[in-house]
């Protein structure tokens, strides 16, 4: 039963990119970041917009498995400046689905052009409630535990989010480092977390033919994150820690496909979690809408 429950979420999810898919199959796709949990130096296109989903699915053995989703809007403000909305939910083998709340946030880079590092700036309101689990980052003394309660959205949670994110591109390689500070605004402690990156794609050179399934459009990696406790039990005792090896399907023209399983690395995280999703950029989005008028 709880298979088939995750299972259809999981079509409804692939449905609904698939439509929008279609609808704006002109425009080309590009992928900007090739992690799900690591935020890269990279920005968006000023006028791009690019649709992405995020979903996680969770086994607990001592619960109930869950999909948690995440509904991203990613727009390019300036070159120096992008903004997104993420629209969260999930679904809870025999429990309910949910709609748990959005997040709005602002990344600036204060260094334009390419440096041996690449600071960005990190801001993020979280208007969410206690069913959340789109595990879009982990902080604090964030645990299994607090996955195994029945669905309850009754405790609303708003809070802060701020992250100073580094990233070097070398050689094809990118590594990029997120520091995470967060604040629930409800007098709770600032809580903080980390979330460190790898990647390349499989090839450099791009191929003399048109290809899809050409080495140039998957890009493979991994990442790590995990919490680092609180203001009052700075570090990594009873946090939760994860290590995920990630693959992305920059399909040409098309979307992006990435995958990412994920395992835990001490007692207090899931023992696996599957993460994967799909992004479409449409290109100066504005100016086509403009243009169709």
């Amino acid at each position: 039963m709880e298979k088939n429950s995750v299972l259809g979420s999981n079509l409804r999810v692939v449905a609904l990119l698939g439509l929008t898919w279609l609808l704006f199959w002109p425009a080309r796709s590009q992928a900007q970041e090739n992690y799900f949990v690591t935020y890269t130096q990279h920005m968006e296109e000023p006028g791009n917009l690019e649709f992405a989903t995020k979903s996680v699915a969770g086994f607990p053995q001592a619960g109930n498995a869950f999909l948690g989703n995440a509904f991203e809007l990613e727009y390019g403000v300036k070159t120096w400046w992008t903004s997104e909305l993420y629209l969260d939910s999930q679904t809870t083998a025999n429990e309910s689905s949910l709609f748990t709340g959005f997040r709005f946030e602002n990344r600036f880079r204060p260094l334009l052009g390419e440096h041996w590092i690449n600071p960005v700036l990190y801001a993020e309101f979280e208007n969410i409630n206690s069913a959340d689990k789109a595990l879009l980052e982990v902080v604090g003394h964030d645990g299994i535990n607090d996955f195994l309660e029945r669905n309850d959205r009754s405790e609303k949670e708003r809070e802060v989010e701020l992250k100073l994110i580094l990233g070097s591109n070398f050689k094809g390689w990118n590594v990029s480092e997120n520091f995470i500070a967060e604040k629930n605004l409800a007098a709770e402690p600032w809580e903080f977390g980390y979330a460190v990156g790898v990647s390349r794609p499989l090839s450099l050179a791009a191929s003399p033919n048109p290809c899809r399934l050409c080495r140039e459009n998957f890009t493979a990696g991994a990442e790590m994150y995990g919490g680092l406790g609180d203001r009052y039990s700075f570090g990594l005792h009873d946090t939760s820690q994860y290590l995920a090896p990630t693959m992305a399907f920059h399909l040409p023209s098309g979307p992006t496909v990435a995958v990412s399983p994920g395992f835990g690395l001490n007692s207090n995280s899931h023992g696996f979690l599957l993460r994967f999703g799909v992004s479409y950029e449409i290109d100066q989005f504005v100016s086509r809408l403009r243009g169709k008028r």
